[in-house]
């Protein structure tokens, strides 16, 4: 049965009122798995429910087929458990990247009772209630399907966050987010909060849920989720955020890494003078290997791809830090990179250090982004980035910061990785976010502060001898 319709939704934030004149709608999961297959063949699935025996007939017009012995040609998929649509939607992006990497990386199929042994799993070895949220954007409206530890997907449909309007928006929110003197950016991010938490809001109450794991279709993997906020508060400040190109796709066995090696590597200065100086590197690449106490740290000329392969050979690092300018530029013909001392490698070239021959790399952190927006190519490269390197998980930011706040963050981040409470990654960046907003983390007279943290900075650092570091702009654009 279709429910009734909820009342409008009005959020009311600072000298700005959202309001949400149309009501979220509700389908029968079956329905929106017909829809979301009229999406992937670009047509307009006829949907027939037979109202005595309950059962469904989907049909799927298919435009210019050729007439073989079908009159009017068309696809008849029977479909008996809601559940299945968890199974489509992850292999259909298992399927984009492995196109767009070129290589068939695995078999496995999830299902729905898959999906929820790995995070009642995940449950059991930290304590993390946790659920999956796919989202896919659709001409008539965003796709939300809540995969809980228990029970049957939750699908609910956002009539008024269709994708030309999410594209708009979204583009809104980048622009804004990157005005570090500003607020300009909550009205927007108020309005995606509604769009794509705010219907999902009464079922994770109930279900006592901290961690929210993304899986998202093109056009939203690059959504900065964490400055998303409801008028009081953060998203952050509720879960921890993780995401993930595809559940297929993704190594979600656990493994404390509090006694992690590291092996950070980067470079402050290149041969080539038309790159940037990176000043803090030498300061990060020390610091982290204070906080972690386990691990090699190598510097400059020694930061060659000959020199990971060596060390990846003589040593199973659990955690790669690479201290160094990283590329997903905005032209189509110029592909995803990371730039070493003397050369650039592309994404696909991190294989080549086989990471991924086991004990597996659990974490590898890029830590000088620069990600252009709108091109496709970088957002495939950018989520699934760890499947390219051949790593367990991967940390990297959604645009360039500069060098003092990126070393801000990723002092405070390995700070938290080892806290004796905090058990996954996602929810180390997420203290690690909290720090920043709440002021926990700043510079004070020349000294970066943070938990248990200071450290005296080089003068050619300090622009400023006091600075706040709470604007989203700083801490917001780094996911895992």
């Amino acid at each position: 049965p279709t429910p009734h319709p909820e009342t409008p939704t009005i959020v009311t934030s600072t000298g700005t009122t959202i309001v949400n004149p149309n009501p979220i709608s509700q389908r029968n999961p079956l329905e929106s798995l017909a829809h979301l297959v009229g999406d992937i063949l670009g047509v307009k699935p006829e949907i027939n429910l037979n109202q005595e025996t309950g059962n469904y007939t989907f049909i799927w017009p298919i435009p210019n087929a050729p007439n073989l012995t079908l009159n009017a040609p068309y696809i008849n998929l029977p479909l008996n458990q809601p559940d299945d649509i968890v199974t489509l939607i992850d292999k259909k992006f298992e399927e984009q990247f492995e196109n767009y990497i070129g290589e068939d990386i695995t078999h496995k199929k999830v299902t729905t009772a898959s999906l929820r042994d790995n995070l009642k799993t995940i449950e059991k070895q930290t304590g993390q209630r946790t659920v999956v949220i796919y989202a896919l954007p659709l001409p008539d409206g965003l796709q939300l399907v809540l995969v809980p530890p228990e029970g049957s997907p939750i699908s609910k449909i956002v009539p008024e966050a269709d994708s030309k309007t999410l594209r708009r928006e979204l583009q809104k929110f980048y622009h804004t987010l990157n005005d570090y003197n500003s607020d300009s950016y909550l009205p927007i991010s108020q309005q995606l909060y509604q769009w794509f938490i705010a219907p999902l809001e009464t079922e994770l109450n109930a279900l006592k849920i901290n961690t929210l794991i993304f899986s998202m279709d093109g056009g939203l993997r690059m959504i900065p989720l964490a400055a998303l906020h409801d008028g009081k508060q953060f998203l952050i400040e509720k879960y921890s955020i993780g995401s993930v190109p595809s559940i297929s796709l993704t190594d979600t066995s656990y493994q404390n890494i509090k006694e992690a090696k590291i092996l950070a590597m980067g470079a402050s200065e290149f041969p080539n003078s038309t790159l940037a100086p990176l000043p803090a590197v030498p300061i990060e690449l020390s610091t982290i290997l204070q906080k972690v106490g386990k691990g090699e740290s190598f510097l400059n000329e020694q930061f060659t791809i000959n020199n990971l392969q060596n060390q990846r050979s003589k040593t199973k690092f659990d955690i790669v830090h690479l201290s160094t300018h990283a590329s997903f530029p905005l032209d189509e013909n110029q592909s995803p990179y990371i730039q070493l001392w003397d050369t650039k490698i592309g994404l696909n070239e991190l294989r080549l250090v086989q990471w991924y021959a086991l004990p597996t790399v659990e974490l590898l952190v890029l830590s000088a982004c620069e990600t252009a927006v709108g091109n496709n190519n970088n957002e495939m490269g950018f989520a699934g980035l760890s499947v390219q390197a051949g790593v367990k998980s991967a940390m990297a930011s959604l645009w360039q910061m500069d060098d003092l706040g990126t070393l801000a963050l990723m002092t405070e981040f390995y700070q938290q990785l080892h806290t004796e409470k905090i058990s996954l990654k996602a929810e180390a960046l997420r203290q690690t976010q909290l720090a920043m907003l709440h002021s926990k983390v700043h510079i004070d007279s020349g000294k970066l502060i943070g938990t248990n943290t200071k450290v005296n900075l080089p003068k050619e650092l300090v622009t400023q001898k006091n600075r706040q570091l709470s604007h989203p702009y700083y801490w917001a654009g780094f996911t895992i």
